[in-house]
């Protein structure tokens, strides 16, 4: 067994691409809604939603249901997610909440894997 997730993808899987891109993305539009909570921070970091909600579009797996299920199964999403495993509910309320700012992330993304050539 590989001693790290990682091991168990090849090293030009969309995974990494989405995880170097979305680390240089502006998610001030999203993290300005954490900035003033009082109770603490979001249980799951708003970046690493971000990198699983992308991936999970680009594969074609928009339902938070199937996305949570694949956090049990896929190495992919559990190499993005860094093992977490948020439950659906969690990823349909980021989704809901972020709306508006996660569009304009994944154009933005989305250009960028086209450059790529993805």
């Amino acid at each position: 067994m590989p001693v790290a997730l990682q091991e168990w993808l090849p090293s030009d899987h969309l995974v990494y691409f989405i995880d170097d891109v979305v680390e240089h993305v502006e998610l001030s539009a999203i993290m300005k809604r954490y900035e003033a909570e009082e109770r603490g921070y979001p249980p799951y970091h708003p970046r690493m939603m971000v990198k699983l909600l992308l991936y999970a579009y680009c594969i074609g797996v928009p339902s938070s249901r199937k996305i949570e299920k694949r956090l049990h199964e896929d190495i992919a999403f559990k190499v993005l997610a860094a093992n977490n495993t948020p439950d659906f509910k969690t990823i349909a309320d980021f989704r809901k909440n972020h709306l508006e700012a996660l569009a304009g992330i994944f154009v933005e993304v989305l250009k960028l894997c086209q450059k790529a050539g993805w």
